[in-house]
């Protein structure tokens, strides 16, 4: 992993507009390719957020009862209290509901290395003109939070656009398959969920923590930033933080919060933003698991988790990391964690995910296959006889 830089140099393009003085107009003669755009729920991209604006971070917005907090029935009211007055010592680092992209993270930085690959330059796609103010005030808001700059790039990957369940909003996606061919591939071993689940039915109380903004915390390098282009019916546009998409990001992504939270190595004392010991050796935390953006916490009495939470919470204050305090629970019997419930007695199916099993929209088709048995192989577990369904299937 690269060590953080200093990324805030000039932007691409010199004198750039502000978000609210853009003019993004459509270019009607512009040569473009076919249209793609899918509705929420399709494979493409199903875990990321993808490109959705927040407006400025305000740490007025989260208040003490919005830390979901609950305790199990031996808990005493001063107990719980306990635990919430360890979580609310670090509330600069709670993003509460509709708060904003945070501050970068410390001590990485994502690098692009093509060798001496030629620039990719892809046509830009067409749009249906129902989705295309929707587009414009998405590309605005990214603009205005400095999450994109205008570009130069002699590379340029084209978007799909994806429609919310609602049927209203929209997100936006990258295409960066014709690219990802280009990067070698990182080696960092990405935990398996299988083994992450593995024993949690030993402990009494569980910490789910969602980290915020998951990729969008890592900064990139210059040459990052203009692979990263893509290009849209109103201009070429460039990322200044880690894109969904990109190949080797969730490997980044997760050694960075392997360091942060095993204390494998430190942060230089050249990034030492404050007076909190920055630059001091990290410590281990016991009993957490994570993976990428999701982090659990177990113990078996109500002083552990207060331990471990406190530890926690430290770390991701040395590395700059926050967390969402609306999709995280503290001391909880039973929590949400990679798609399952997780409680004393087992682990269960989240009934969110449920559907896509016991009413799975497939189309019967070979190209179709791979993803419906994706679904079925992570719930596995809870299908009777699932070897032989499956070898049905494959074959």
């Amino acid at each position: 992993m690269s060590q953080k830089t200093d990324m805030d140099s000039s932007p691409v393009v010199e004198d750039q507009p502000g978000a609210s003085d853009l003019d993004l107009t459509w270019d009607s003669d512009q040569d473009y390719d076919e249209c793609v755009y899918c509705h929420e729920g399709n494979d493409l991209c199903r875990r990321s957020d993808g490109g959705t604006a927040r407006s400025a971070r305000d740490e007025k917005d989260v208040k003490t009862e919005y830390i979901q907090l609950c305790g199990s029935d031996n808990q005493t009211p001063e107990e719980i209290d306990r635990l919430r007055q360890r979580v609310w010592k670090f509330r600069h680092l709670l993003i509460g509901k509709g708060n904003a992209l945070p501050p970068a993270t410390r001590g990485v930085v994502c690098d692009i290395d093509v060798g001496g690959a030629s620039p990719i330059t892809m046509k830009c796609r067409k749009l249906p003109i129902q989705l295309r103010e929707k587009l414009t005030d998405l590309i605005k808001g990214l603009l205005s939070v400095k999450m994109i700059n205008y570009s130069r790039s002699p590379w340029a990957s084209p978007i799909v656009v994806i429609i919310k369940k609602n049927g209203v909003d929209i997100r936006l996606f990258i295409d960066y398959r014709l690219f990802s061919s280009l990067p070698q591939l990182m080696i960092y071993s990405m935990p398996l969920i299988n083994d992450l689940l593995e024993d949690l039915e030993s402990t009494f109380l569980y910490c789910s923590l969602d980290m915020e903004s998951g990729f969008w915390v890592v900064k990139m390098t210059d040459r990052a930033r203009l692979i990263s282009s893509f290009i849209t019916p109103f201009g070429l546009f460039e990322w200044n933080r880690m894109s969904f998409g990109l190949k080797n990001t969730p490997q980044i992504y997760q050694r960075m919060l392997d360091n942060a939270l095993y204390g494998f190595t430190r942060i230089p004392k050249s990034e030492d933003h404050g007076k909190r010991g920055i630059g001091k050796s990290g410590q281990t935390i016991s009993d957490l698991t994570s993976y990428i953006g999701a982090i659990l916490i177990s113990a078996n009495n109500w002083d552990q988790p207060c331990d471990r939470v406190e530890g926690l919470l430290e770390a991701c204050d040395k590395w700059n990391l926050l967390i969402s305090v609306v999709k995280s629970f503290w001391g909880m019997p039973k929590v949400e964690y990679l798609g399952h419930k997780v409680f004393h007695n087992g682990l269960e199916t989240n009934p969110k995910g449920v559907p896509t099993l016991t009413d799975p929209a497939f189309s019967g088709s070979l190209r179709a296959m791979p993803s419906m048995l994706g679904r079925l192989n992570y719930y596995s577990r809870f299908i009777e006889d699932y070897a032989i369904y499956a070898s049905v299937l494959y074959e």
